[in-house]
């Protein structure tokens, strides 16, 4: 079979099918990735703990921070505790709180969404101050509404007037021609 049949059947297969979890397997949220494979999750109880992805969803799936996952135990496991068995998607998890099989711990909104919320809310904190200031300024530089991407770390950048006298020195051309 080569790599994009494999890749099409596995995406599909994750994609269209509702898995619930058995006796013995558990939905944990992924806090992050350690690497080669591994990743740390946590329980609806608060328990920490590193999970291996199999290797039929390495390099086919990604999993980020936040999502949520079935999991078999290892008994045997050390350090790695349980191998990642489904990935749960949105529609994964409306289908299982409708069931009420969905663990009590992870009933609130995603954490992607209340850090989305909290922006929203610095946002708009900051929108009220400014409009305090100044009353009538224009709406066209609101950027409330826009999606905050909570994977990425935010930088400011700040230009400098130095560096802008330079280059329109520079473009001028009217220094150093000499004859």
């Amino acid at each position: 079979m080569s790599k994009a049949t494999k890749r099409k059947h596995v995406v599909k297969e994750v994609l269209e099918e509702h898995v619930t979890p058995t006796e013995d397997q558990q939905i944990m949220r992924v806090l992050g990735s350690n690497g080669n494979n591994l990743h740390e999750a946590v329980t609806d109880s608060g328990e920490q703990f590193l999970l291996s992805m199999p290797p039929k969803y390495r390099k086919n799936l990604w999993i980020k921070r936040g999502d949520f996952v079935i999991v078999d135990p290892i008994k045997e496991g050390g350090k790695v505790k349980g191998e990642i068995s489904f990935i749960l998607y949105r529609d994964h998890i409306r289908y299982l709180r409708k069931l009420g099989i969905w663990p009590k711990g992870f009933h609130e909104s995603h954490p992607t969404a209340e850090m989305n919320e909290g922006m929203q809310n610095v946002q708009n904190e900051e929108k009220n101050g400014q409009e305090e200031a100044a009353p009538d300024s224009d709406s066209e530089n609101d950027d409330s509404d826009l999606f905050v991407n909570t994977n990425r770390t935010t930088v400011l950048y700040s230009e400098s007037e130095e560096e802008t006298d330079e280059e329109e020195e520079e473009c001028d051309g009217t220094e150093g021609n000499a004859l």
